[in-house]
């Protein structure tokens, strides 16, 4: 875990506390023990999963500290990412993980369960169930998301979970100039307003990444999020 420390000491400027650093390496554990029964992740080197899982997860904080959230929900979260590894690092966070895959769901509880952290939900749902929810809708100070959708139908996912003057991030490959271009009229038609695309260069990891913030100017009109299905197959334009 030394590289580790190194790396996000890099990229953040921080250092890693040695309980943070058992807390990632047990978690690192557990995701090694069960991809050998159920695909929750493809990146299954020790290598790759703490620099593609964990520093790529921690670099959300390069824009949300500006402005640290006292509650966030993570929209597709998967085995945790970038969620669980963000309130490693900032445990006073309530945080709301929301995936539909049933062992995915299992997973997080798992962990979540044995590092004991606090304040924290897993939610086995669609992302457009929780949006209509009045428990989650606009209750957030960010909303976040990683691989799950191209930013059109991300936005309508993320914008209706955020409140007035949060933010949504969406962490993106090297499509993400382009498609925060291509979100620019759902964006605003969700009643956001996009602040920035940050670039972002990860220790020892050639490809590009981007970091899409979004900030929430208006209130979501309350017909978005469309049923399930209908965001992914007929993005706003």
């Amino acid at each position: 875990m030394e590289k580790l420390q190194q790396d996000v000491h890099q990229l953040l400027g921080i250092k890693l506390t040695p309980r943070q650093l058992s807390a990632l390496e047990c978690y690192e554990k557990e995701l090694l023990e069960w991809n050998k029964r159920f695909n929750l992740t493809a990146i299954r080197q020790i290598d790759n999963i703490r620099t593609k899982h964990f520093l790529d997860s921690l670099s959300c904080l390069l824009v949300m500290r500006e402005k640290m959230p006292t509650s966030l929900v993570d929209i597709g979260t998967g085995a945790g990412f970038p969620g669980i590894p963000i309130k490693i690092i900032s445990p006073n966070i309530r945080l709301v993980l929301v995936e539909s895959v049933g062992k995915k769901a299992e997973f997080c509880r798992h962990v979540v369960n044995l590092l004991g952290l606090e304040q924290v939900e897993v939610i086995q749902a669609r992302a457009e169930e929780i949006g209509q929810s009045p428990k989650y809708r606009e209750q957030f100070d960010w909303a976040v998301a990683r691989a799950v959708a191209k930013l059109p139908t991300l936005v309508e996912y993320l914008l209706p979970l955020v409140r007035i003057g949060g933010s949504v991030l969406a962490q993106k490959g090297e499509s993400g100039p382009a498609e925060a271009h291509s979100a620019e009229n759902a964006t605003r038609i969700l009643g956001g307003q996009l602040r920035t695309v940050r670039q972002v260069d990860l220790p020892g990891l050639a490809e590009d990444r981007y970091l899409v913030v979004i900030d929430k100017v208006a209130a979501t009109p309350p017909r978005y999020p469309r049923r399930v299905g209908v965001p992914s197959k007929n993005p706003l334009r």
